[in-house]
């Protein structure tokens, strides 16, 4: 395994969500007070946030797919595989025997088939005798038909509670550091890495005492072209309160072409993608304090990523046909 090298301190949590600003009232206010309009907004966003994390943190569980719900699917994820996607995966040999985090970047805006056919891969080599549970973001979760899918599918909040759990029991995880920064960025940044500064990964892993795995892919961001992030008009709609997203992305897609995807609504084309799974880290648990350390390990991962996507990108010959 390779070596950490040492930088400078920083520490964000990818499994803590931004908190929404509620008002309170002022030393000069007397209750009763109607709050400035300002505060009754940014009141108002954060009920609505509290009620879609509180659907997507209901019912899920580290019990593992449904089986027979996945039985069913898998002739329509064989053909996704083999002949749609046309998914190249490799690097298997390179994953540990026991329990491990795995930590990668995603494309196509709210339905990154990168990250979906990694999960279908691996259902489909290992089945029920090694689990691995995807992650989401709590507005899919919280969604009626997407939501339950993810449920019959092994999928679990990108919470701490839910990945320490899964862990706990000797599941695999799968995590995607970078959120909606990363499979909404724009097509331009198709082969950047984007964890987003997010190190929470980091101490999960020592915390439970797992290696990480990095996991490189290419071919999800054709799937959607991601024409502009249109971050002012994100801030305008207030997204990062309301749903912990800085991206309002401005997409070209099938069948509706131009448009701005606030929810899933396009077709995903079938681009080549390949996915490979990296060399893994061990960390030193003793450590978890150690922000130097924790800052050196986050770097190390970003960079065995970003070396794996250009490895992978330099197989493509051209955009969605690979």
């Amino acid at each position: 395994m390779k070596s950490l090298r040492v930088t400078e301190e920083m520490d964000t949590d990818v499994f803590a969500p931004t908190g929404a600003t509620v008002w309170s009232p002022t030393p000069d206010q007397r209750p009763g007070e109607e709050a400035p309009e300002s505060d009754q907004e940014n009141t108002g966003l954060a009920r609505i946030r509290s009620v879609v994390q509180e659907r997507a943190r209901r019912n899920w569980s580290v019990d593992g797919p449904n089986v027979e719900f996945m039985k069913k699917q898998d002739k329509i994820w064989d053909f996704l595989l083999d002949y749609y996607f046309r998914v190249e995966t490799d690097g298997w040999e390179n994953i540990p025997a026991g329990p491990c985090l795995f930590v990668g970047i995603h494309s196509g805006t709210w339905l990154t088939m990168d990250a979906w056919t990694l999960c279908s891969a691996w259902w489909r080599r290992h089945k029920t005798t090694r689990i691995l549970h995807g992650t989401a973001h709590d507005a899919l979760m919280a969604m009626p038909v997407i939501g339950q899918y993810f449920r019959n599918v092994g999928v679990i909040p990108a919470s701490r509670e839910a990945v320490t759990e899964a862990l706990a029991v000797g599941h695999d995880v799968v995590v995607w550091p970078g959120g909606e920064v990363d499979s909404m960025r724009s097509w331009t940044k198709r082969d950047k890495v984007v964890l987003n500064g997010r190190q929470g990964f980091i101490r999960q892993a020592m915390n439970s005492g797992v290696p990480i795995v990095p996991v490189a892919t290419v071919g999800g961001a054709d799937t959607v072209f991601v024409l502009s992030e249109a971050r002012g008009l994100a801030r305008a709609l207030g997204l990062k309160k309301l749903i912990r997203s800085d991206i309002a992305p401005l997409i070209l897609g099938f069948p509706f072409g131009v448009t701005f995807e606030a929810l899933p609504m396009h077709i995903p084309l079938p681009a080549k993608i390949r996915t490979r799974f990296l060399e893994p880290l061990l960390l030193d648990p003793d450590r978890a304090e150690d922000a130097q350390y924790i800052r050196n390990a986050y770097l190390d991962v970003e960079s065995r990523l970003q070396a794996g996507v250009d490895t992978l990108a330099k197989k493509r010959r051209f955009f969605v046909f690979g």
